[in-house]
């Protein structure tokens, strides 16, 4: 039970700052290069990248690498941990 609370803290930690719901916001339609993200946000690349470690590792998000660009996406098993998450913190014993 314990490690699920973390998880969860760390699912809630991603959703508490702005700039990672506005990234979260550019990447619901897909696959973007972390080069197209730092077009679109206030961010320096060590900003962009603290950003996304803590998006990752929440599981929200992945990463690969293509050249010297890495590509971010939402991933599905992400997304459907987040809507399990949230109904069970919300749901009535």
């Amino acid at each position: 039970m314990k490690r699920d609370l973390v998880k969860t803290a760390q699912i809630f930690k991603a959703f508490s700052v702005a700039v990672r719901l506005e990234i979260l916001d550019l990447l619901k339609n897909g696959e973007l290069c972390a080069c197209v993200l730092l077009e679109k946000l206030d961010l320096t690349q060590s900003g962009l990248s603290y950003h996304m470690k803590i998006l990752i590792e929440s599981g929200i998000v992945t990463a690969r690498e293509e050249g010297k660009w890495v590509h971010y996406t939402i991933s599905e098993q992400g997304r459907q941990k987040i809507i399990q998450m949230f109904l069970e913190s919300t749901a009535r014993n």
